[in-house]
C-alpha cells in the first residue's frame, strides 16, 4: 500500500509517491498533475465537483464555489475577513468559521469537511494510478500554521480516509526536495514560500543528511491570493468607471481575469484583458502593463520583508553566510517576487522547474523516508513561538523556547503557592512576552492535589511537541502519582494571524518594559514573603540582636515598604537583597533556635 506525499495548497493541491526509488507526482485522466483547490455544491444539490470542474463554476455560481478554503482551517470568526470571499461564511467571533451555502445544500459545512473532499480527490488519482488502496498520507502544511490549524488539517485527512502519518511544513518540504539531489554535505539555505494563500520563509542547515530548521518565520493569510484581491480591484474600478456598479458574478469574473492577467505579465511586458458578454451584454476590454501589477503587487510583496529579516536574525546568521536561496511557490514565477528575494538577500535565488510542485515533491520524498525506500534524511523542525504556563504573580514561565527543534519534551517542578490550596489551575500560553497578559492562552488544566501548607504539594508539568509540531501537556501529582492530561486542539491560539506575526516584533519593542515589569513582580514576590518573616522574626528573637543589628533590619523593612509603594523595580529588588543580607544573623539564630527545640523534644 503505497504512502502518498500530498500538498494541500490553498490555489492548487498535488500527490504524488515514490516508485522504483523515485519520487514522482501523479496526474489525473486529463495529464494534469495540479488540482485546483475548488470545490462546486451545484443547486439541484447532488455530488459536489472538485478541481477543474468546479474552477470552471466560480462565474458562474461563485457562492456556491469554494475557493481559498485554506485560509479558513482552524480559524474562528475574528480572524477573518467575509468581504475577501465570495461565498457566504458563518463567523460568529469566538466560533469555528462555517460555510454557509444557499439552499439547497448542506447547513453549515466546515473547512475541513470541504478540504477533505480536496484530499479525497487526490487519494482517488492516485489510486487510479498505482491501482492499489492508498490509505496513509504525508500533508505538507505552512510552517507558521497553530495547532489548531494542524489539528484541522489532519482531521481533514481522517475525513477523506487518509490515516495522515506526518504533518510536513511546506519550507522543509521544500528544501528536502532540493537537497536531496543538489546541495553540498554542509550546506545553510533560505526557502523563501510564496504561495496562494501562505508565506513561509526557513533558514535551514543540512549536514549529513540532517535537515535542522534553525529559525522560521511566515504569515497564514498572505500569498498570491492577495496580489489577485488587489488587481481585481483595479480592474473593478476600471469597470465601475464605464459602466457603474457591479453585480457579484461580474466581480467573479473579474477575479478569475486578475489571476489569469497576472500569471502572463510574469512572462510578458503587456496583456490584453477582454471578457466580451460580461454581465450578459456588455463587453469589457482594458490593457495591462507588468508596471502596473508590480505596482499592485509591491505593497503584498513587500510585506514578506520583515520576516526575512527576522527569521535571519533568529538564526543568528547574516544573508552573506547563506548558501542557497530557494524559491518555492506558484508565487515566485513573478519577476518582482524573484527581483525582490534577490534584494533581500542579496544573491540571485534558486528556482525549480515547477517551484508550484516543490513542496509537494518534497512531500513525496519524506513520505519514502518514512517507508524506507529513500535514504534515510532526518528533519528537524522547529517551534515558532515560546510555550510555558502562567505562574504565581501572573508572569510567564517559559517551558519550550522558541525556535526549539521538535520532536521535543520538557519540564518543570511546580509548588502550592497558598497554604491549604487543594488544586492548581495552569493556564498553557504561547508567545514571547514577560508577563502572561500578552500572551495568548492555548487552554486550562486544573490540577488537584491533597491540601497542605505552602510548597508541601509537588506537581510536575511536562510539555511535549510532536513531529506534527502539536503540543501534550502532563501534569502529575507526584505524592499520588496520578497524572491530567491536555491535548491542545480546537482552542489553541484563537487570535488572527496580524497578532501571531507581531508577537516577535512587540517582545523587542517592549523589553524594557516588560523586563521591568517582572522584575518588579518577582520583588514584590519575594517581599510579601519576606516581611512578615523578618516582622515574626524580630519578635521571636529580636532581644537577642544586638541593638544596632536590630534597627539596621528595621530600616532595611521600611525600605522595602517604601520601594513597594513606589513601584521602581530596581530600587525594589536592590531593597530586597538589602534586607536578605541584613537578616542573615537573624535567620541564623531562629534556626538554631529551632534545632535547641527538635534536640529538647522527646
Amino acid at each position: 500500500m503505497s504512502l502518498l506525499g500530498i500538498d494541500l495548497g490553498t490555489t492548487n493541491s498535488l500527490a504524488g509517491i515514490v516508485d522504483s526509488g523515485f519520487p514522482i507526482l501523479l496526474a489525473d485522466s486529463q495529464g494534469s498533475r495540479m488540482t485546483p483547490s475548488a470545490v462546486f455544491f451545484p443547486p439541484g444539490g447532488g455530488e459536489p465537483a472538485i478541481g477543474h470542474v468546479a474552477l470552471r463554476q466560480r462565474i458562474l455560481h461563485p457562492d456556491r464555489t469554494i475557493l481559498s478554503v485554506k485560509r479558513l482551517m482552524g480559524r474562528r470568526g475574528q480572524d477573518v475577513d467575509p468581504a475577501r470571499f465570495r461565498f457566504p461564511l458563518i463567523s460568529a467571533p469566538n466560533d469555528p468559521v462555517r460555510i454557509a451555502l444557499p439552499n439547497p445544500g448542506p447547513p453549515g459545512l466546515s473547512p475541513e469537511e470541504v478540504s477533505a473532499l480536496i484530499l479525497r480527490r487526490l487519494k482517488g488519482i492516485a489510486e487510479s494510478a498505482v491501482g492499489e488502496p492508498c490509505e496513509r498520507a504525508v500533508i505538507t502544511v505552512p510552517a507558521y500554521f497553530h495547532d489548531a490549524q494542524r489539528q484541522a488539517t489532519r482531521r481533514a485527512g481522517e475525513l477523506a480516509g487518509l490515516q495522515v502519518e506526518r504533518l510536513l511544513n511546506e519550507p522543509t518540504a521544500a528544501a528536502l526536495a532540493y537537497g536531496l539531489h543538489r546541495c553540498e554535505d554542509h550546506s545553510r539555505i533560505a526557502v523563501y514560500d510564496f504561495g496562494g494563500g501562505t508565506f513561509d520563509i526557513s533558514i535551514l542547515e543540512i549536514r549529513g543528511g540532517v535537515f535542522d530548521v534553525l529559525a522560521t518565520q511566515g504569515d497564514t493569510y498572505l500569498g498570491g491570493d492577495d496580489i489577485d484581491w488587489a488587481l481585481s480591484r483595479f480592474l473593478l474600478g476600471r469597470f465601475e468607471e464605464t459602466y457603474g456598479p457591479a453585480k457579484l458574478d461580474v466581480e467573479s469574473a473579474l477575479s478569475e481575469a486578475a489571476e489569469r492577467a497576472k500569471i502572463a505579465l510574469s512572462t510578458s511586458d503587456e496583456y490584453l484583458l477582454e471578457l466580451p458578454f460580461l454581465d450578459g451584454a456588455r463587453h469589457f476590454s482594458t490593457r495591462l502593463d507588468r508596471s502596473t501589477l508590480e505596482d499592485l503587487a509591491r505593497p503584498v510583496v513587500e510585506r514578506t520583508r520583515r520576516h526575512c529579516r527576522q527569521a535571519l536574525h533568529d538564526a543568528g546568521l547574516s544573508a552573506s553566510e547563506l548558501d542557497h536561496v530557494i524559491l518555492a511557490g506558484g508565487s515566485t514565477y513573478m519577476p518582482l517576487v524573484r527581483n525582490f528575494v534577490e534584494e533581500v538577500f542579496g544573491r540571485t535565488p534558486h528556482t525549480a522547474s515547477a517551484p508550484e510542485e516543490t513542496v509537494a515533491l518534497g512531500a513525496v520524498i519524506q513520505a519514502g523516508i518514512l517507508e524506507g525506500t529513500l535514504p534515510n534524511l532526518v528533519l528537524l523542525d522547529v517551534t515558532p513561538l515560546s510555550l510555558g504556563i502562567e505562574t504565581f504573580g501572573g508572569l510567564m514561565n517559559v517551558i519550550i523556547p522558541r525556535n526549539t527543534t521538535i520532536p521535543c519534551k520538557a519540564g518543570e517542578m511546580f509548588t502550592n503557592a497558598i497554604s491549604n490550596q487543594d488544586s492548581m489551575l495552569l493556564r498553557v500560553l504561547q508567545g514571547e512576552r514577560e508577563l502572561a497578559r500578552d500572551n495568548w492562552e492555548l487552554g486550562k488544566l486544573e490540577i488537584p492535589f491533597e491540601p497542605g501548607p505552602k510548597g508541601s504539594a509537588r506537581v510536575g508539568i511536562q510539555f511535549g511537541i510532536d513531529a506534527d509540531g502539536i503540543l501534550e501537556v502532563l501534569a502529575r501529582d507526584t505524592l499520588r502519582n496520578a497524572d491530567t492530561v491536555l491535548h491542545i486542539r480546537d482552542t489553541a491560539v484563537n487570535v488572527d494571524d496580524e497578532r501571531v506575526e507581531r508577537m516577535i516584533t512587540e517582545s523587542v519593542e517592549h523589553a524594557f518594559e516588560d523586563f521591568s515589569e517582572r522584575t518588579f513582580t518577582e520583588a514584590k514576590l519575594k517581599a510579601e514573603e519576606l516581611l512578615p518573616a523578618v516582622e515574626a522574626g524580630l519578635r521571636q528573637m529580636g532581644p537577642a540582636l544586638p541593638a544596632a543589628e536590630r534597627r539596621q533590619i528595621e530600616s532595611c523593612a521600611a525600605e522595602v515598604e517604601r520601594a513597594l509603594r513606589s513601584g521602581s523595580a530596581n530600587d525594589l529588588k536592590s531593597a530586597v537583597e538589602a534586607l536578605d543580607q541584613a537578616t542573615e544573623a537573624l535567620a541564623a539564630l531562629l534556626v538554631d533556635k529551632a534545632l535547641e527545640r527538635a534536640l529538647e523534644s522527646p
